[in-house]
């Protein structure tokens, strides 16, 4: 049986319902990357007004690469960073870990929506990839980086003929027996080996060397500071930030799912929550009965698809599957824990292992990632130029922040380049309709995957017009 399927099956027919529920309730509900003795601690939070040439809004990975890509293209420039929590703690400490090269969330959406520029994208986003394995090299951060590349497998016969498309099988393809001598599940039936486009890291890791790098370099660093707004102040930007304020001659947003402080950017963003499971870690006897000798990251081939790959400790984090959507654009703490789809991934996982059925979790977390209409970044400025934003990375953003890092600061600094050049940078998506239809254009959409997945991959009448207006998404 797909793992796909949404209904009650072998797991729990061989676990017991009960025992299912156990396996994951008994994990404690935080992320994984997070509950970490390494983390660093927190820098003083901002309580005074302060003056700078370059005020960064996030303590993601977009801030991050902002603030030091900033620092280092001019060491003179003076850059504050402001996050309201911690640094990582957001979707940039609670992700899968997958550092991907794609800046358009896959071929078949990159190259539909952006057909004259698709392979430039694909140059770009390689580059960009090679450009953080590169830091971390000369970092010599202790962040598991493995770049190991990602199988994509099929688990229902119509994923096989979508994975192998038209005329000669492709190079990177692997038949069932191929697959499971790779990794032995008995729901594949075939798949592809991307082996340079992805590297797996601890993203939590990852962004404390980038903070230490920021620190390094000259950024400071003001944590627990929220910024409630901006506005412009003759040549420059005033934010209210925490205790304090900031006067900026140039402002950097990396707020993604949370909602923007340029009014215009939030409804074309809409957080959608993702949830993960980690495991134990699992002994030599227990990874011999599934392989996985070359670590790579996974992902299925559906519409709703799971998300998976090896810590460096050897448990498995899995995730994905829903996307859940909640009325309002509301982000809440609340929303992180959801019983049902902890079940669902707990119930998937054993479907898909069924030999690692002594196997529980230790970790449980969710958190809200910022998707847009068109399912891959966007870009723009605000304030005369003065301030600049990216937004909507879909669950690509481990890898694709860095690039636009270096497409804001483009932006800001008034720039033509090759970056700012491309239709992605200058093309923004369809906004989000305003609630409730925006909750029934969601939940249909949600629904109509769903169906598809479970009917052979045929899109209904729904999905068909979304595609047709430019607003369907192909895994």
């Amino acid at each position: 049986m797909s793992p796909s399927t949404d209904h009650p099956g072998a797991a729990e027919r061989h676990l017991g319902g009960r025992h299912l529920d156990d396996r994951w309730q008994r994990a404690v509900p935080v992320s994984f990357w997070l509950d970490d003795p390494a983390a660093p601690p927190a820098t003083p939070a901002l309580d005074r007004a302060v003056r700078t040439d370059l005020a960064v809004v996030g303590g993601g990975f977009s801030g991050l690469w902002t603030a030091l890509l900033a620092k280092r293209a001019d060491p003179g420039l003076d850059v504050v960073l402001l996050e309201a929590e911690r640094v990582a703690w957001a979707a940039t400490g609670r992700n899968g870990g997958f550092c991907e090269a794609t800046l358009t969330h896959g071929e078949p959406n990159g190259r539909s929506r952006f057909p004259d520029e698709y392979d430039r994208l694909e140059r770009l986003g390689l580059d960009n990839l090679d450009a953080i394995e590169a830091f971390v090299v000369e970092r010599g951060l202790d962040c598991g980086w493995e770049r190991t590349g990602a199988l994509t497998v099929a688990t229902s016969p119509w994923q096989v003929d979508e994975l192998r498309g038209d005329g000669p099988l492709p190079e990177d393809w692997l038949d069932a027996a191929a697959l499971r001598a790779e990794v032995d599940s008995p729901t594949y039936l075939a798949g592809r080996w991307d082996r340079h486009g992805c590297a797996i890291v601890n993203p939590a890791r990852l962004a404390w060397g980038l903070r230490d790098a920021c620190s390094e370099a000259g950024v400071r660093i003001f944590e627990h500071t929220p910024v409630a707004g901006l506005e412009r102040s003759g040549r420059a930007v005033e934010l209210a930030a925490g205790g304090g304020r900031v006067l900026a001659d140039r402002v950097a947003l990396g707020t993604n799912a949370f909602p923007s402080l340029v009014w215009r950017v939030r409804p074309r963003v809409v957080p959608v929550y993702d949830h993960v499971l980690v495991t134990a870690p699992l002994d030599s006897e227990q990874l011999g009965r599934i392989g996985w000798r070359h670590r790579q990251g996974i992902a299925d081939a559906g519409n709703q698809f799971h998300y998976y790959r090896l810590t460096p400790d050897d448990r498995i984090l899995w995730g994905g599957y829903d996307a859940v959507y909640h009325f309002g654009r509301k982000v809440r703490p609340a929303y992180d824990q959801r019983a049902a789809t902890f079940r669902t991934l707990a119930r998937h996982f054993y479907q898909t292992f069924p030999q690692l059925d002594d196997v529980g979790f230790t970790h449980r977390w969710g958190g809200a990632i910022d998707t847009c209409s068109r399912f891959c970044a966007f870009f723009g400025t605000a304030l005369g130029g003065r301030v600049a934003y990216a937004a909507g990375f879909t669950g690509v953003g481990v890898g694709a922040t860095r690039f636009g890092a270096q497409v804001v600061l483009d932006l800001l600094a008034g720039a033509r380049t090759e970056r700012t050049r491309l239709r992605m940078v200058r093309t923004k998506p369809l906004p989000f309709p305003p609630e409730p239809l925006a909750w029934v254009v969601i939940e249909a959409t949600r629904r109509s995957i769903a169906a598809a997945d479970a009917n052979g991959g045929r899109r209904n009448a729904w999905l068909r017009l979304l595609d047709r207006t430019g607003l369907g998404f192909d895994s």
